[in-house]
């Protein structure tokens, strides 16, 4: 499936970031739209409190679903 990123789409990590404390499967938020392919990513705890905002690319993000999606 190739989904597309969109704005506040719910995304988990692909891979480890270990520079930045950030393991494959974190849960974020898009932000912002940075470039073709490119994403502001907003990673909260359960309180809302942010503990890292970074730029991502496409590839190191699978969105989530949380309802069907036609296939």
């Amino acid at each position: 499936m190739n989904d597309k990123i969109a704005l506040l789409d719910v995304v988990a990590l692909t891979c480890d970031l270990s520079d930045e404390g950030l393991v494959r499967g974190q849960v974020g938020t898009v932000v912002e739209m940075l470039a073709e392919g490119v994403f502001e990513i907003e990673f909260s705890d359960d309180s809302g409190k942010t503990y890292a905002m970074l730029p991502l690319k496409q590839e190191q993000l699978l969105v989530l679903h949380h309802e069907p999606v036609a296939s």
